[in-house]
């Protein structure tokens, strides 16, 4: 049951912080006007397969990073918390990024990885979130846990990208901005606990010693 409710956690916290349904109308405001279905697909899979790539880099290197700069887990478990708490609440503002017409010229697949995947979708947010679990797992079911998690978000990812078309059409600007605020609320809470938990653990090293 534990295993069940960390799985869940897990995959309602990428949920939140990668906001595919966010990320579809972006993608919508920086990609050609005229792009086609079938081109949107090519996107859809691109983008998609560029940030299950920068997990698996981020979740095999994120130690040796932490090693290197000599940084605690719970430190980064309070900027990783900072950094969560700004991006919340620049969803809860509403989206900022405006399309560009020079953009218009480039190759769409181009864009699907930068900056659509990086860093638009797979941020600083998704890579502090990702060593955080990864500190936090303790056998290799927990990592398997965290993987499983983020690849079915990778999978919903793709699938609203891929209809962002017909996702604009229905729920219109208005609803997924919504959507996003509602995220944002969601991102906000789960900074909050980070920056709690890792205080909290900073404070019972730094008063025992």
């Amino acid at each position: 049951m534990d295993n069940l409710s960390t799985f869940l956690q897990q995959s309602i916290t990428f949920f939140a912080i990668l906001d595919p349904i966010g990320i579809s109308a972006i993608a919508l405001s920086i990609l050609s006007p005229n792009i086609t279905k079938t081109q949107i697909n090519k996107v859809a899979y691109k983008s998609t397969l560029t940030i299950i790539i920068a997990f698996f880099v981020v979740l095999i290197s994120g130690d040796m990073i932490l090693k290197l700069f000599g940084i605690d887990e719970n430190s980064l478990k309070v900027m990783g918390g900072i950094i969560l708490i700004l991006m919340a609440i620049s969803m809860v503002n509403g989206p900022t990024t405006k399309a560009d017409d020079s953009l218009d010229e480039k190759n769409n697949e181009e864009l699907s990885v930068i900056p659509l995947g990086i860093p638009i979708a797979f941020g600083t947010g998704l890579f502090t979130t990702i060593v955080i679990f990864k500190h936090q797992a303790q056998t290799a079911l927990d990592l398997f846990s965290i993987s499983m998690a983020f690849c079915l978000n990778a999978l919903v990812f793709y699938l609203i990208l891929r209809n962002s078309i017909y996702i604009k059409k229905y729920l219109g600007l208005t609803g997924q901005n919504i959507i996003t605020k509602l995220m944002g609320l969601i991102v906000g809470a789960i900074a909050v606990q980070f920056i709690v938990g890792g205080i909290v653990n900073l404070s019972k090293v730094y008063l025992s010693a």
